[in-house]
């Protein structure tokens, strides 16, 4: 229904609801002023005009909360951007992506990056939440300007120029998605400019040295027995513990691949553990040592759930960063670790061994990328089998478990 009427309060107020979808009513005295009526009874004042030949309609105001002359007013504000071929509702979006905050931006980064981890989502928040960004957060990322960014930049490396480095890499990437993701209604880019270019411009990246900790063979022992040490006495997860640690120097996961697996990625038959989510996202079989083989054995009885390291008490279900623990071990031994030196110390002593540089590769999972010779090569689970093995023998070696070599009794035969 289309109807030109004089409008006033009165007569608005009496208009009838229609029985199904809306009714518009035209003013006589404004061009281009309408009153929308849906079934419902709902009374809405819109702008009405057609811009570059397309039919427009501005939602200007509820009625009777707006009265007439407010909406007569704001229906000849909107009629002349209209008149100037502004679409107001594009630019009303439009203004919305302009003044958009961090926060945002890191919230449509979040739901467009469905692959991103856990572990890297929740580095990401702490740095922007906690760490660096806090007070950015609800800014319009528009305000972020070269020099602020150089400045908070130096201000961070005060306190750890790794993690003040890690910070800039984390607004680059939400600078660089910002880019690509926000256009006008013309379709053009609405931010062109990654503030954090100005870190690389000016070479001011710090320089961080990467972590080459490991457990040293002489250290293996302490740490190696005080594990093993690891009684129910200690703690609720101690035994949990203590088998996730040995797992990790055994096999070089990272703690995460670690902490995922399931009962259903051991397979004892074939002697294998398969990891599934891994940090290149190619999955990995590895061998089972005889060792790690027994160790599983003996905690498959103990599952609380359907991971190997399982805990009950926390949100995922199974284990999480043993912080306490390990600061336990690292006062009992002196030997200072983190779970991810149990990974360089594995790599150190697998290289010890004269494993093949690509089977050393194979066992920590590294992609062999810009390797053609490596393409060609299909590492069957099995050639993995025997540095695993080696890898177990050597440190248990060193711990006083397991004999270097069997020992022999040779017995002079006499001929006479």
């Amino acid at each position: 229904m289309n109807q030109k009427i004089e409008f006033k309060k009165t007569v608005l107020r009496d208009l009838p609801a229609p029985a199904t979808g809306r009714a518009y009513y035209h003013d006589t005295k404004q061009q281009g002023l309408l009153l929308q009526v849906t079934s419902a009874g709902t009374k809405s004042f819109q702008a009405y005009k057609k811009v570059n030949n397309t039919p427009v309609r501005v939602t200007l105001g509820k009625f009777p909360e707006m009265s007439v002359e407010a909406a007569r007013k704001a229906a000849l504000n909107r009629l002349s951007e209209m008149v100037n071929g502004v679409n107001p509702n594009t630019k009303k979006k439009d203004d919305a992506k302009v003044n958009i905050t961090l926060r945002a931006i890191f919230a449509d980064y979040l739901a467009a990056r469905k692959s991103l981890k856990p572990g890297t989502i929740k580095d990401y928040t702490r740095l922007l939440e906690i760490e660096a960004f806090a007070d950015w957060l609800d800014l319009p990322f528009r305000n972020l300007t070269r020099d602020k960014v150089q400045k908070r930049h130096t201000e961070l490396g005060e306190r750890s120029e790794a993690r003040a480095n890690n910070a800039m890499r984390v607004l680059r990437a939400l600078s660089n998605f910002a880019i690509g993701q926000y256009e006008d209604g013309k379709g053009d880019a609405i931010f062109t400019d990654n503030p954090v270019r100005k870190i690389s411009h000016a070479k001011s990246w710090y320089t961080v040295d990467r972590r080459t900790s490991v457990i040293k063979v002489s250290e293996l022992a302490p740490w190696f027995h005080a594990v093993q040490a690891l009684t129910a006495q200690d703690g609720a997860q101690a035994l949990t513990v203590k088998d996730y640690l040995l797992l990790l120097l055994f096999t070089g996961l990272r703690r995460e691949e670690a902490a995922r697996l399931e009962w259903s990625d051991i397979d004892f038959i074939e002697k294998t553990l398969l990891v599934r989510d891994t940090k290149n996202k190619i999955p990995l079989t590895l061998p089972l040592s005889d060792f790690l083989f027994d160790l599983l054995k003996q905690r498959e009885p103990l599952a609380v759930n359907q991971f190997v390291f399982g805990n009950l008490k926390t949100k995922s279900g199974r284990i999480e960063d043993p912080k306490k623990l390990i600061y336990k071990l690292r006062e009992s031994t002196g030997v200072f670790f983190n779970p991810h030196d149990l990974r360089r110390t594995f790599a150190t002593l697998v290289e010890r061994l004269d494993v093949p540089a690509y089977a050393i590769k194979r066992l920590l999972n590294h992609k062999m990328s810009g390797d053609v010779t490596a393409g060609y090569i299909i590492m069957d689970v099995e050639r993995l089998r025997k540095p695993m093995q080696q890898v177990a023998d050597f440190i248990l070696k060193e711990v006083g478990i397991k004999e270097s070599a069997e020992v022999i009794e040779l017995v002079k035969k006499n001929n006479s």
